[in-house]
């Protein structure tokens, strides 16, 4: 047993050195913007420059719209499979992966064929791109409401509901909703780090995002670049605190809540 616990230690220890290695040496390299000063100045001349705030807020408009259209058609979408038709549960789930198998610049293209024709002919809106990102996060925003449906009795709450004379929209909003909230943010914040991040839809779309953005800068700055990478990873780990943060002590909490 001592053997085992050496070998987990060590390849944690391993993990943690390949993984914050590379991120202590960007936030080093980010502190010399001044000669032989170790200074944020760096840092100050991205969050003042005027594009960066332009990029980074439609990221977080982009990523916003995508989370509440993601939880509009994931959730009713994974409760119903559970409910109704689990037979398809397969199929759909096999169909959840495919954003993994095909390469966004493929994904970007069909879009920009389909939609750039009439009836539908909506490649210059905003709504495409966050059609888009939603096709993009559906493996996480779908597995992770399949996950915490899981974890719920969904055909005992659904029947117990409907014995009280609850509709179906009473459900999702005060029966289903309650017991995978915690479920709802994790793929939440997954989406959010994704769609800041994202670099291929925005930059062919031509719409401004915090990818292209920082893309842009790496081509024209020393300093800023790792700047930006460290500003985007502090944004993700923070999202991640607050999911943590949020989820203590949820299953009890949940579950009473929606027996309620």
């Amino acid at each position: 047993m001592r053997r085992g616990t050496f070998w987990s230690w060590l390849w944690i220890a391993l993990g943690v050195i390949y993984f914050f290695v590379p991120l202590v040496g960007s936030f080093t390299f980010s502190l010399h913007a001044k000669l032989g000063v170790l200074s944020f100045k760096a840092y100050s001349d991205v969050l003042q420059d005027p594009n960066f705030r332009i990029n980074f807020f439609a990221s977080v408009a982009w990523a916003l719209s995508t989370i509440v259209i993601g939880v509009l058609l994931f959730v009713p979408t994974a409760y119903w499979v559970r409910l109704k038709l689990p037979r398809v549960r397969p199929l759909v789930e096999f169909i959840t992966l495919l954003p993994f198998v095909v390469p966004a610049i493929v994904l970007v293209y069909g879009l920009v064929r389909t939609f750039s024709r009439p009836p539908l002919m909506i490649v210059n809106s905003p709504f495409l791109l966050i059609f888009g990102y939603t096709i993009m996060s559906m493996p996480y925003m779908y597995r992770a409401v399949d996950t915490g449906l899981r974890a719920v009795d969904v055909p005992v709450l659904t029947e117990a509901a409907q014995s009280l004379g609850a509709g179906w929209v009473t459900i999702m909003l005060r029966v289903v909703f309650p017991n995978i909230r915690v479920a709802v943010l994790s793929g939440s914040f997954l989406t959010f780090a994704i769609v800041m991040g994202e670099y291929t839809l925005a930059q062919w779309l031509a719409k401004p995002a915090f990818g292209p953005y920082m893309a842009l800068v790496a081509l024209t700055k020393a300093y800023e670049p790792s700047a930006c990478a460290i500003i985007s990873f502090a944004l993700t780990w923070a999202a991640m605190g607050i999911m943590q943060f949020v989820g203590r002590g949820a299953p009890g909490g949940a579950q009473v809540a929606g027996a309620h």
